[in-house]
């Protein structure tokens, strides 16, 4: 009787171990399991909007904020009232002055300034021409090129020429067929903007 009384308690106690061993075990076998409906860094990175502090641009005039987001460089930078001014005489200068391409502007930044109403001042654009892809470089004087006595700065594309206004419009006679993009975004506070996500209420 003793013997079985001891065999017995040996077997509780190796069925017990087994399944608690055996639950750990099973544990750790869902983790990867479980995890792959999460989605990847990569597709987190590829989609995920992206937040930026743009309270620089307000101490460092002419400064440039360079942001990826979805694999995009997204400029954010501050206009003066002289080149917001200057924005509204180049109609007849431009391709799409009114921004009709809604590939290339959402319906909350059709407007000259091609930003948020009451934001001007703060430009958010795709920094990608829409010729071949290539990057154009930021040109914020005012001042008449020796390529266009016309062209008032924003921003040129030296591969083949294309050039821009400071809202990212195409002037007319350049290979671009079209403005630069405008991001979905929004602002949190005056000084954080979210990129990847327009505005509540907009379409």
């Amino acid at each position: 009787m003793a013997n079985h009384e001891v065999n017995t308690g040996r077997r509780r106690f190796l069925t017990t171990t087994t399944a608690v061993v055996g639950a750990i075990g099973a544990g750790f076998a869902a983790v990867p399991f479980v995890t792959s409906f999460k989605p990847s860094a990569r597709a987190q990175t590829a989609g995920a909007p992206v937040t930026v502090n743009i309270s620089k641009i307000d101490n460092e005039p002419g400064m440039r904020i360079i942001q990826q987001w979805r694999g995009k460089p997204v400029w954010v930078f501050k206009r003066t009232p002289e080149q917001l001014a200057t924005l509204k005489t180049l109609d007849g200068n431009l391709r799409d002055p009114k921004s009709d391409n809604i590939d290339q502007t959402p319906a909350f930044a059709k407007n000259e300034a091609r930003t948020i109403k009451g934001k001007e001042n703060i430009a958010v654009i795709v920094g990608i021409c829409t010729h071949l892809g290539c990057s154009p470089s930021y040109v914020p004087e005012m001042l008449p090129q020796p390529f266009d006595a016309d062209w008032k700065g924003g921003f040129y594309c030296p591969c083949h020429q294309s050039r821009f206004d400071l809202a990212g419009r195409v002037y007319q006679g350049v290979p671009a067929p079209s403005n630069l993009e405008i991001p979905p975004y929004h602002y949190t506070d005056d000084s954080t903007i979210v990129i990847g996500v327009a505005p509540e209420g907009a379409v």
